[in-house]
């Protein structure tokens, strides 16, 4: 089993940052790409970043230039958000993916709000 858990969100004006952060614990070994995803009120849950064990990075285009994501070996995941926009608001979720089965793991998600 994999648990992640993060932290680092809250209330940010517009055009500022916030820097999140996601504890992984338990068979941390066996995690391959992670990633963070985003779902706002009312909407699907979309793709951030992810990252890949060879440090491999994709960005969803509307983050691209404002956020990046980094990660310490299967540790720590950290995504560092800057010129924070109010459509960034959301519940941000940490993810691992498990080498050879695929099980995707998910933390609790932090809160996100940008206010204009």
């Amino acid at each position: 089993q994999v648990q992640l858990v993060e932290s680092g969100g809250g209330l940010v004006q517009v055009g500022g940052s916030l820097r999140l952060s996601c504890a992984v614990s338990g068979r941390i070994f066996s995690i391959n790409r992670m990633g963070w995803y985003r779902q706002a009120p009312g909407e699907k849950r979309e793709l951030v970043a992810t990252i890949t064990s060879g440090s491999n990075t994709n960005y969803a285009d509307s983050v691209k230039g404002r956020f990046t994501i980094s990660r310490v070996n299967a540790n720590a995941l950290y995504l560092q958000m800057n010129s924070l926009k109010p459509e960034d608001t959301g519940v941000y979720y940490c993810n691992g993916i498990q080498s050879g089965s695929g099980t995707s793991y998910w933390g609790q998600g932090t809160q996100v709000t940008v206010s204009s």
